[in-house]
C-alpha cells in the first residue's frame, strides 16, 4: 500500500490537472482526514494522513491542526510551517489565530517576532505598542502612528494608548486634525465629527460643525450668511458640498454656486474639482447646462468619462459638424483610440466626405472590437477575429506542474472549492513570468476553470486566443436552455461571458449571483417562489435556466429589441424605459453611446461584440451589427 501511495504520488506531481479514478481516491481520503482532524492524535486519522504523503492539500491538514489545537508549546512548529509557506494562502489565518492567541497570553517577544505588515489595524497597533515596551525608541516608532490616526473611521480601543503616546510627543497637530475631518466626512463616518470637532481650538470648533451639518444636508451650503468668514477652510467645506448637491437638485446647485463665486476666493483646483461633478452629473441628466460645464473642465483634468460625455452631449443632438470639431479639439492621445476614430469617420460619412471616412473605418474593421464590427458595416469587410491561439509545448506544461502552488490550487478547484483555489491560483501567478502565465492560462482552459484563463490572459495582455478567451463554456446547458426559450444561443454565451467570465459561484457586491449574475429578486418572480437561496443560484443548471428565462422574458418586453433588452438585463428594464422616455428617438449606436450610466453603457457594447464572436464560432452568418447600423431606438 505504502508503495503504491508513493508511486502515485510521484505521478501526480506531474499530473495535477488529470481527473482519474486514483485522484477521486485521493480526494476522498483527503476529505475523510478533514473530518477526522478534530481527532488528529487517533489511529485513523494518523492512517489517512499518511496515505495523503506527497498530496498537494496536505499541508492544509497541518495548518487546519495547529489552527485548532494551538499552544504555546506549538510555537517551533508554526514557525516551520509559516516560514516554509510565507506569503502563500496558508500563511496567514494560522498567523492571524496565533498573534491574537499570543496577545491573549501576553506574549510580546513572541508576537514582535511572528509579526508581518498587516492591514489587521489591532494587530498593527498591539505591534507598535509592543516595540515601545520593548525599549525601541519612540522616534523610531511613533511617527507611524500618524498614518493609523489620520483616517475617516474609529480604530480599535486596542491602539488608544499609542494615540496617547503619540498626542503627549507632540506629534498630533491641527492639520492632522483637520485631515481627519474631512476624511470623516468625505467618505467616511461622520458620526466621528463631533469628537473631532471638540479636539480643533475653540475658535475654529464652528468649522467641525458646520461640515457635519453639510454632511448630513449637503443642501446646508445654500444659505451662504452659514460661512461668516469665507476663509480657506470655508471654502473647503462649501466645495464639499457643492460637489454632493449636484447629484441631488442640480438647478438648486447650479444658482447656489453661481453666488458663491461672488464671494468665496475658490483658487482653480477647486473650480476644477467642481466643474469636473458639475459635468459629469449634469450630462448624466441629460441637463441643458452640461455642455456649458464640460467646456470648462481643461485638457489637463480631461477623464475618459469627461471625454464620452463631451461628445455624447452633441451626438444626441447629431449636429455632426460640430461633433467633427469636438473630436478634433481632443488631445492626440484620445483622437487615437478606437472609439473616437469610429465616431470622427462617422462625421465624415454623415458630411459627406466618404472617401476619408471609409478609409478610417476599413482601418477599423480589422479590430476585434465593438467599434470594429460596427466601421465593418461601413466598409463591407468581413468580421476579423484576429485569431492568433497560442502555442504551448508539452515539455512547458511539465515544468508548470512542479510548483507547489500550482497543484494546490488546481486540486482545491477539482475539489469543488473556488474560493480557495483562486487563492492559490492568484499566489501562484505572482511567481510566474509572462509566459508561464500564458502556459498556465492553456492549463485551466483544458481542466474547465475558464475564468482563470480568461483573467491571466487579460493580465498579461495576450488577447488573441479566441478559444481561450471565449470560451464554449457549460455549453450543453446554454444551448439546451436557449432552445428552450426561444434566445439565440450566441446571446446567453455572450451574457455570460460578460456576466461571471463563466465564474460559476461569482458574487457580485450587490448580491447577484452565480453564472448569469442573477438577483434573489428576480430569481424569485421567475420561479414565483417566496425565497430562492444562494445554493439553488450557484447551481450552474438552476443558474442558466433562469438567466436565459429572463432573457426571453426582457425580449419579449422589448419587442424583440436586442439592445434594449440587453440594458434591461444589467440596469433594470425601468431604468431602461426611463431613458427611453427622456430621449428622442436616435440611431442605435448613438443611443448606446448616450446611456447615462457607464457601466451599463459599456456592457451594452461588450455583450454585442461578444456575441458576434460567439456567433462567428458557431459558424453562424451574423447580420447583428448590420442591423444596428439601420436600426433605430425609439420612445416608448
Amino acid at each position: 500500500m505504502r508503495i503504491f501511495f508513493l508511486v502515485f504520488a510521484l505521478f501526480f506531481s506531474i499530473n495535477f490537472s488529470s481527473n482519474s479514478s486514483e485522484d477521486h481516491i485521493l480526494r476522498q481520503t483527503y476529505e475523510k482526514a478533514e473530518k477526522q482532524l478534530w481527532k488528529s492524535n487517533s489511529s485513523n486519522y494518523q492512517n489517512l494522513y499518511q496515505q495523503l504523503n506527497y498530496y498537494p492539500l496536505q499541508p492544509y491538514l497541518d495548518q487546519k491542526r495547529l489552527i485548532h489545537r494551538m499552544r504555546l508549546s506549538s510555537a517551533k512548529e508554526i514557525a516551520i510551517f509559516l516560514e516554509k509557506f510565507r506569503g502563500s494562502p496558508l500563511d496567514w489565518p494560522l498567523r492571524k489565530k496565533w498573534l491574537n492567541y499570543l496577545i491573549k497570553r501576553n506574549r510580546q517577544a513572541l508576537f514582535i517576532e511572528f509579526f508581518q505588515p498587516t492591514n489587521d489595524v489591532n494587530l498593527t497597533c498591539h505591534y507598535y505598542q509592543y516595540q515601545l515596551n520593548k525599549g525601541i525608541e519612540e522616534d523610531e516608532v511613533l511617527p507611524k502612528i500618524t498614518k493609523l490616526w489620520v483616517v475617516g473611521k474609529s480604530q480599535p480601543k486596542s491602539c488608544d494608548p499609542l494615540f496617547e503616546r503619540w498626542e503627549k510627543a507632540g506629534l498630533r497637530t491641527k492639520e492632522h486634525i483637520w485631515q481627519r475631518l474631512a476624511k470623516s466626512a468625505d467618505g467616511g463616518k461622520h458620526t466621528l465629527i463631533p469628537y473631532l470637532t471638540g479636539l480643533l481650538p475653540l475658535e475654529d470648533q464652528y468649522l467641525g460643525k458646520l461640515w457635519h451639518k453639510v454632511r448630513k444636508d449637503p443642501a446646508y451650503i445654500t444659505n451662504l450668511t452659514r460661512f461668516p468668514n469665507k476663509n480657506e477652510k470655508e471654502t473647503s467645506i462649501y466645495t464639499y458640498g457643492v460637489k454632493r448637491l449636484i447629484w441631488r437638485d442640480q438647478n438648486r446647485a447650479l444658482k447656489s454656486y453661481k453666488q458663491a463665486k461672488g464671494v468665496f476666493a475658490f483658487n482653480n483646483d477647486q473650480q476644477q474639482q467642481i466643474a469636473l461633478k458639475f459635468s459629469l452629473a449634469l450630462a448624466s441628466k441629460n441637463h441643458k447646462s452640461a455642455n456649458e460645464w464640460l467646456q470648462q473642465v481643461e485638457d489637463n483634468n480631461l477623464t475618459d468619462n469627461i471625454v464620452q460625455w463631451k461628445i455624447a452631449d452633441v451626438l444626441r443632438e447629431q449636429d455632426w459638424p460640430t461633433i467633427k470639431s469636438e473630436l478634433l479639439s481632443l488631445p492626440q492621445s484620445y483622437q487615437q483610440k478606437q472609439q473616437w476614430k469610429y465616431w470622427y469617420a462617422r462625421s465624415l460619412l454623415e458630411a459627406g466626405d466618404e472617401t476619408q471616412g471609409r478609409a478610417i473605418m476599413e482601418k477599423l474593421a480589422d479590430k476585434r472590437h465593438y467599434y470594429g464590427f460596427l466601421a465593418a458595416t461601413y466598409s463591407d469587410k468581413p468580421i476579423n477575429l484576429q485569431d492568433k491561439p497560442l502555442q504551448i509545448t508539452e515539455q512547458e506544461k511539465i515544468e508548470l506542474f512542479k510548483n507547489a502552488a500550482g497543484k494546490r490550487a488546481f486540486e482545491l478547484f477539482h475539489l469543488g472549492r473556488y474560493y480557495q483555489a483562486r487563492q492559490e491560483w492568484n499566489y501562484w501567478l505572482r511567481q510566474l513570468t509572462e509566459r508561464q502565465k500564458l502556459v498556465a492560462a492553456k492549463l485551466a482552459n483544458e481542466i474547465g476553470w475558464y475564468d482563470r484563463a480568461i483573467f491571466a490572459l487579460s493580465q498579461v495582455g495576450y488577447l488573441d486566443d479566441v478559444d481561450l478567451r471565449f470560451p464554449l463554456a457549460f455549453n450543453d446547458e446554454i444551448k439546451s436552455h436557449a432552445a428552450k426559450y426561444a434566445i439565440n444561443p450566441a446571446w446567453a454565451f455572450a451574457i455570460t461571458r460578460r456576466e461571471s467570465s463563466f465564474m460559476s459561484d461569482a458574487n457580485s457586491p450587490v448580491g447577484a449571483r452565480g453564472l448569469m449574475q442573477l438577483m434573489p429578486d428576480t430569481a424569485k418572480h421567475l420561479t414565483r417562489r417566496k425565497k430562492v437561496s444562494t445554493k439553488y443560484l450557484l447551481d450552474s443548471k438552476n443558474n442558466i435556466n433562469l438567466g436565459t428565462k429572463y432573457l426571453k422574458n426582457l425580449l419579449d418586453r422589448h419587442k424583440g429589441n436586442q439592445v434594449l433588452a440587453t440594458a434591461s438585463y444589467n440596469a433594470g428594464p425601468y431604468r431602461v424605459k426611463k431613458w427611453l422616455q427622456s430621449a428622442a428617438e436616435l440611431p442605435a449606436d448613438i443611443w448606446i453611446e448616450t446611456i447615462p450610466y457607464r457601466e451599463t453603457r459599456e456592457y451594452v457594447k461588450s455583450v454585442l461584440a461578444y456575441q458576434e464572436i460567439y456567433k462567428h464560432k458557431a459558424g453562424e452568418e451574423s447580420s447583428l451589427f448590420n442591423q444596428l447600423h439601420t436600426l433605430n431606438i425609439s420612445q416608448l
